[in-house]
């Protein structure tokens, strides 16, 4: 035998109350709401717009960034006094290297750590410059620290000309501050100059007092602008120029410039 159908039973409407009716025109435009919102996510999604010019720069520009972070995205540590600290190397210690007619590395140290701090001061930083061995170096915080140094008056061989740099080895925090500052130098260095950089950092550079003495969170370097000897002309007719390659080496850091150089591969 065949079951009858169980016919649905209409529930009576509350008292009072009237059954809805039909509105066209609503239904009508929330049909449209919903189609405009699935054509949108369609375009957005389709392969022409998922692979479009902007978006494909951006989605290599981002793998850019990935492989090499420090170079286009690091952003510097700003410390609570926003100072900049240029040692001029010797200064109230002694002259450092002395040449046979009379011109000492201390005096050109001086030049140039006077000339940086000038235009570092036009650019309306505030501008530290300290001695060798300055009492403000213990726990000295800043944007950086720049220890500015030179080379032998020796000849040596022909080969002796350049400038040399050397970072904080034992940064206490974050020691890519320091590697990516002396990327900067080592980039804009030459530019101004026209000086190599040279690859043979001594102990005296890479344990560099200092770099024990200030606050850990500073990056600092300590530079050998180049050789009294080979580099005589520039260092003593035109110190401006390596006085401005510091300085835009500076810039650079503060204000995360682009570099041509791999920050890893520097010294």
């Amino acid at each position: 035998m065949f079951e009858q159908p169980l016919i649905p039973i209409r529930k009576p409407l509350i008292q009072g109350a009237r059954e809805p009716k039909f509105n066209f025109w609503q239904s009508l435009g929330t049909v449209l709401s919903v189609a405009i919102i699935v054509a949108t996510l369609f375009t957005i999604w389709t392969p022409s717009s998922l692979f479009s010019n902007r978006l494909t720069k951006s989605m290599s520009q981002a793998l850019i960034n990935q492989k090499n972070p420090l170079k286009n995205r690091f952003v510097p540590t700003t410390p609570p006094s926003p100072h900049i600290g240029i040692v001029a190397g010797h200064w109230g210690k002694d002259n450092g290297f002395t040449c046979a007619d009379g011109l000492t590395e201390g005096d050109i140290n001086l030049t140039i750590a006077t000339i940086v701090r000038q235009k570092l001061m036009e650019q309306d930083f505030t501008v530290d410059l300290l001695k060798e061995f300055d009492p403000k170096l213990q726990q000295y915080s800043g944007l950086v620290l720049i220890s500015i140094h030179n080379d032998t008056c020796d000849y040596i061989d022909n080969s002796s000309t350049g400038f040399k740099i050397a970072p904080t080895l034992f940064a206490r925090s974050q020691p890519e501050q320091a590697t990516r500052l002396t990327a900067c130098i080592t980039d804009r260095y030459p530019k101004a100059t026209g000086l190599r950089l040279v690859n043979s950092i001594t102990d005296h550079m890479s344990t560099y007092h200092s770099f024990d003495e200030i606050n850990g969170n500073t990056p600092s370097v300590v530079i050998e602008t180049g050789f009294l000897n080979l580099d005589r002309e520039i260092l003593t007719k035109n110190p401006e120029k390596p006085a401005q390659g510091i300085v835009d080496g500076i810039l650079c850091y503060i204000k995360n410039q682009p570099i041509t150089i791999d920050p890893t591969s520097t010294p």
